[in-house]
């Protein structure tokens, strides 16, 4: 079986620059980076849940959260600017498509009543974003041990223009988008 970047290779770049009409393979769009987040409730004190979470997702991910600050206050949500509410991770090269190869493969499948993802997750600069109602349905976490289940959302970006070019290249790689 390809993994996702020699599918990109001799799959993708030949099928894009036939539809598309690019002539360049530079010119067909790529994946750039995969961004994997979740939020919390800062006001919670406890900060055990917080350290697990990061632990979770540096196990799933291989590389350690970055703490995300509220960019601004929010009365409605007692937040005040500079709080920590949520945990981000960027993933690049290598890293990137290991984690996509076990997200498309292994994950998504595995998780409860999966049809496939929708269209309309692909945005209009043809980027995908996937929501995870559970950590739990990954591997490397071992759900008797797990505590805390937290949902997470994992972003792709390209550099598709539109959404036809990213919904294209998103089921050439063999991701498993439906209509509808």
């Amino acid at each position: 079986m390809l993994s996702l970047k020699e599918k990109y290779q001799k799959q993708a770049i030949p099928s894009m620059k036939e539809k598309f009409g690019y002539k360049n393979d530079l010119a067909v769009p790529k994946i750039i980076k995969v961004v994997v987040n979740t939020g919390f409730n800062p006001n919670a004190k406890d900060e055990k849940i917080r350290q697990e979470m990061a632990h979770d997702l540096a196990l799933i991910t291989g590389q350690k959260a970055n703490p995300c600050p509220a960019k601004k206050a929010e009365a409605a949500f007692k937040t005040r600017k500079g709080m920590i509410v949520g945990l981000m991770i960027t993933l690049r090269g290598q890293w990137m498509y290991d984690f996509l190869d076990r997200l498309v493969h292994i994950v998504l499948p595995r998780s409860r009543d999966f049809y496939g993802l929708p269209e309309k997750n692909i945005d209009q600069s043809g980027n995908l974003n996937i929501g995870l109602k559970e950590q739990i349905i990954f591997p490397e976490i071992s759900a008797e041990s797990t505590k805390n289940i937290f949902g997470l959302e994992v972003v792709v970006v390209t550099t598709a223009k539109n959404h036809q070019q990213g919904v294209e290249l998103f089921k050439l790689l063999g991701f498993p988008i439906k209509h509808g």
